[in-house]
């Protein structure tokens, strides 16, 4: 899901549901008829190959445009938690801003927390806050805004975070992002890796 102000130029904000069908085709219409019934302005929903589908999106994060995003983990949206949601993206501070909520659920939730580096195994949506903007006289309304926004959703927020989503936002976020297991992490990067030579990413720094 993902909401984003209007293409039309109208700074209206628009609501989309992305999905992705993995079985049969005649199953796939079963299960999408609840979401046409809604009567969308726009479906595009068809057969597309798994490849194509990974960089439908790409356009929309051209090169050379400026970049801020925020995430967290929610296992329920709470009424409350949904006005803040809207009063937010009726600030969205660009066109090429967005907000997204990436389900994860069914197998992703019950594979054991111990048996990957991604602890976090529980049906739960991830709130990508996405700033995006040209002029960079314009950088601290955006950034702001995007904060303020992650901020403000926090008394809502499940533990942990999504690594892939992080920024610069310090030692204590890389732990979030494999809680329990950050330790095994540290201590097998202590046998590879004993000097940190691999540290230009979201650094597990390896255990003296």
């Amino acid at each position: 899901m993902s909401a984003s102000l209007g293409p039309d130029g109208s700074g209206r904000p628009v609501f989309g549901v992305g999905v992705c069908w993995s079985g049969e085709h005649d199953e796939a219409e079963q299960a999408l008829r609840p979401l046409r019934d809604l009567g969308p302005a726009l479906d595009v929903v068809v057969p597309t190959d798994y490849v194509v589908l990974q960089s439908a999106h790409d356009a929309d994060f051209p090169s050379g445009q400026n970049h801020y995003w925020k995430s967290s983990f929610f296992t329920d949206f709470t009424a409350d938690a949904v006005d803040v949601l809207l009063r937010f993206a009726s600030e969205m501070p660009s066109a090429a801003s967005g907000i997204g909520m990436q389900q994860l659920h069914g197998v992703a939730a019950r594979v054991d927390p111990a048996a990957t580096a991604f602890p976090h195994r529980r049906s739960q949506s991830e709130l990508l806050i996405l700033a995006q903007w040209s002029d960079p006289a314009a950088t601290e309304r955006h950034i702001g805004w995007a904060r303020a926004f992650f901020e403000a959703m926090q008394p809502f927020a499940a533990s942990g975070v999504y690594v892939n989503d992080l920024g610069q936002e310090g030692e204590e976020r890389v732990r979030a992002a494999y809680g329990a297991n950050y330790d095994r992490l540290a201590a097998v990067k202590a046998t590879h890796d004993p000097i940190n030579l691999f540290r230009s990413n979201q650094n597990v720094r390896p255990i003296a």
